[in-house]
């Protein structure tokens, strides 16, 4: 006599918002001209929230340890943050939309069956990405979230993703990130000082300006100073 081993219980995504899935498919299938928009920018949008490091880090060579740290930390968080998600995708295992709703509209070609949906790992690592550039300046941090949720919607929009999978990736990647990023700035800070006096220097701390470029800017203000500089008293 033989015993099979029991079934996996997977997640029932349809169950949870399947209906604003096919509502948000629905309105793909009637919105052609945004297609091929959404699919390139679902696909490669990634590129973005790298270019945005990169000025994250160009401002931070100007800026304390603690900014720099944040930079330096953020691909481990998003790195991290993509493990932690993808070890969830393998608990819940939540078959894809395309697979428990074939007959809704699809942009992006249906992944193989033990490609799970729930979360969503090009969410997870944009709102990674997010919650770090937040801590570096605000003002990146507001523009990249604006790219991390243009991300989540193109993955509902193209088909790959329910909205719970969107949602739940965002949680994921910004508790993640935030949680890697705040201890390297609490206990890496002696590191990315030395690493900021040593042989990284260039690349970790801007260059001051010449003697020769500093002695015309201290010219243009002293000619910018009236003769009678008294009279403005």
């Amino acid at each position: 006599m033989t015993t099979s081993s029991p079934p996996v219980l997977a997640l029932d995504g349809a169950s949870i918002d399947g209906g604003l899935y096919t509502d948000v498919t629905d309105f793909a299938r009637h919105t052609h001209w945004l297609n091929g928009t959404a699919a390139a920018y679902s696909s490669v949008g990634m590129g973005v929230f790298v270019l945005f490091l990169l000025v994250a880090w160009w401002r931070a060579r100007r800026e304390g340890n603690a900014v720099m740290a944040t930079v330096l930390a953020t691909p481990f968080a998003v790195i991290i943050a993509y493990v932690a998600n993808t070890a969830v995708k393998d608990v819940f295992q939540e078959p894809r939309p395309c697979r428990a709703l074939p007959h809704d509209f699809l942009i992006e070609a249906c992944p193989p069956v033990d490609d799970y949906a729930f979360p969503s790992n090009h969410t997870t690592v944009a709102f990674a990405f997010v919650a770090a550039l937040f801590l570096v300046n605000r003002w990146l941090g507001s523009v990249a979230l604006l790219a991390a949720v243009a991300m989540g919607s193109s993955r509902v929009y193209v088909g790959a993703h329910y909205p719970h999978d969107v949602g739940v990736g965002a949680l994921v990647g910004t508790v993640v990130s935030l949680i890697v990023v705040l201890a390297a700035r609490r206990f890496c800070l002696t590191l990315v000082g030395r690493m900021r006096g040593g042989a990284l220097r260039p690349l970790l701390v801007a260059a001051p300006p010449s003697r020769h470029a500093a002695g015309r800017g201290a010219a243009r203000v002293q000619e910018s100073v009236p003769e009678h500089a008294s009279e403005w008293r």
